[in-house]
Order: C-alpha cells, then sequence, then structure tokens
C-alpha cells in the first residue's frame, strides 16, 4: 500500500496520470477518440445530417441512463471499499488479540519460565506471518531456529498454515492447564484470544474467497462500454468534432472509478491500493516479542 498526504493535490494527481490503472487505459482512450471522429464525420460530413434529424434526440435517453449508471459506479465503488474496509479491521483485530493474548500470558507464566514464554513468543505472531502468506497464496515456509519447539518449523506447507499454528498455541494453553500452571478461568479467557485469531482468519478467507459476482461485473462494463460509444452519435449536432474529446474524456471518468472499484475489492494482493499485510504482520511479531521477552 502507498502511503501518501491527502493533502498534497500535485503529487496525488501525478500518482493518478502515472498509475497503471492510466497507462491501460491511454490506448483505448486512443481508440474512443478515432471512433468519435468517425461518428462525427460520418453524420455531418457524409450523411449531412440537420439538427431536425431525430438522431439528435438520442441524447435524451443518455440524459436518462447517466444517473442510472451513476447510481450503479456508486454502489459498486461502494461494495469494493466495504470489502477493503472490513479486511483492514479484520487485520487491525489480529493486532489487537496478539497483543492481549501476550500480555495475558506475560502475566500469567512466571518469569523464569523461558521454555513456554520463548514458545508463545514465536508462536503467536507465526499466526499472523502464515495467515499473510496464505492470503497472498504464497506458501513460504517461514525459517525458524527452534531448538526447544520444533514443532513450530514442521509446518507442513501444503496445509492451512494458520488452522496448524492455532492448533499448536491452543495445544500448549491446554497442556499448561493440565500441568497446572494456568487455572479453568485462565484458560477460557485465552481460549477467547485464540477463537478470535481463528475467526479472524474466516473472515479474511470470505473476503477473498467470495468476488464480486461476474454477471454484475460484466454489466458494468458493458454499460459503460455502450453508453459511451453511443454518445457521439447525439452529442455531435451540439459538439461538433469536439466529441473527439469530449467523449474520450467522459469514458475516462466511468472506466477508471470501475477499475478504482475493481483494484480494492481484492485488498490482500500487492497492488499499490492493497493492504500492508506483511508489515502489519511484522509489527505483531515485533510487539508480541517486546511484551512476552519481560
Amino acid at each position: 500500500m502507498k502511503v501518501y498526504n491527502p493533502k498534497d493535490w500535485f503529487h496525488t494527481i501525478k500518482h493518478l496520470l502515472k498509475s497503471d490503472h492510466s497507462k491501460k487505459i491511454f490506448p483505448i482512450l486512443l481508440l474512443v477518440s478515432a471512433f468519435s471522429w468517425g461518428v462525427a464525420y460520418l453524420e455531418l460530413e457524409y450523411l449531412n445530417l440537420s439538427d431536425k434529424s431525430w438522431v439528435k434526440n438520442i441524447t435524451t435517453v443518455h440524459n436518462l441512463l447517466g444517473f442510472v449508471l451513476s447510481l450503479i459506479l456508486v454502489f459498486r465503488t461502494n461494495t469494493a471499499y466495504d470489502r477493503w474496509w472490513e479486511a483492514r479491521k479484520q487485520w487491525g483485530a489480529l493486532t489487537n488479540i496478539s497483543r492481549t493474548l501476550s500480555i495475558k500470558l506475560n502475566a500469567m507464566l512466571p518469569v523464569d519460565d523461558k521454555v513456554n514464554r520463548n514458545f508463545f513468543r514465536k508462536s503467536i505472531p507465526l499466526f499472523a506471518e502464515t495467515l499473510f502468506s496464505f492470503l497472498r497464496s504464497d506458501y513460504t515456509k517461514f525459517m525458524l531456529d527452534e531448538k526447544d519447539h520444533p514443532e513450530l518449523a514442521d509446518l507442513d506447507d501444503k496445509k492451512h498454515g494458520p488452522n496448524q499454528v492455532a492448533s499448536l498455541i491452543f495445544k500448549k494453553v491446554n497442556a499448561l492447564y493440565t500441568e497446572n500452571k494456568i487455572t479453568g478461568d485462565q484458560l477460557r479467557i485465552l481460549h477467547e484470544d485464540i477463537t478470535g485469531m481463528t475467526n479472524v482468519c474466516g473472515a479474511c478467507e470470505r473476503i477473498k474467497n467470495t468476488p464480486i459476482p461476474i454477471a454484475y461485473s460484466s454489466f458494468i462494463k458493458i454499460f459503460i462500454i455502450i453508453y459511451s460509444i453511443t454518445l457521439p452519435v447525439g452529442y455531435v449536432f451540439s459538439m461538433g468534432y469536439f466529441v473527439t474529446l469530449a467523449v474520450p474524456f467522459i469514458f475516462y471518468v466511468l472506466i477508471t472509478i470501475e477499475m478504482i472499484g475493481e483494484s480494492i475489492e481484492e485488498p490482500f494482493g500487492l497492488d499499490s491500493d492493497d493492504l500492508p499485510i506483511d508489515k502489519i504482520a511484522n509489527n505483531i511479531r515485533k510487539h508480541c516479542r517486546e511484551i512476552l521477552a519481560q
């Protein structure tokens, strides 16, 4: 995710113009401009249509459909942003749960219990790291130097990483209870945090594995294309050859809004607008190790 100053208009506009979206759209804009010029030439020079032609009234249809299109695009961008913001809230919740779990274990475990404290110092952040790896579809095995707990280094890269780590954490917590190192009330308190971690994982999987329905996405694209390529047919009577600039600009605005929605609806990718879940996972590791090192 690119960090920027929203009050700096110059660099914000510069970023939009140099973004991948603009580079992808530019060739299409040239095509739309050429098409608009062709329609204008056909109506004004070849067919010699007058202002009284019924073709001029096509603009009425565009005025009516323009309102519908604006509602659809607003709903589209709001839906995409809701997915992005929901993903951010889930990773914020995971950060808080990891810190809280570390604080509780730091208070419950004796200071001289280096073995168990060392286990949780590495296993709690490992949940966020394996979740990051799972969401990025990059099952890279984390290289861990585990002498006291080799089970952490034996995670199966082909299996669900977060589930494996959560299972190891719960087994260790349950072992502390059976060994009378924590009470039943403390077990219940820790169980709530572990359950919260798996709930976050499930919510992130829901966002990742449930894209916007293809029928809805396809309809918007088709609507924008048909709406844009029919604009010069009616507006050429009032604008003339200026439609070669006006129509591509309108198309640019509409298609950019759609592409922004496409970009943020998948918040776990590598685009500049996607969430920095790698940095969040690193912060979780840093904070948990600081707490349990006390």
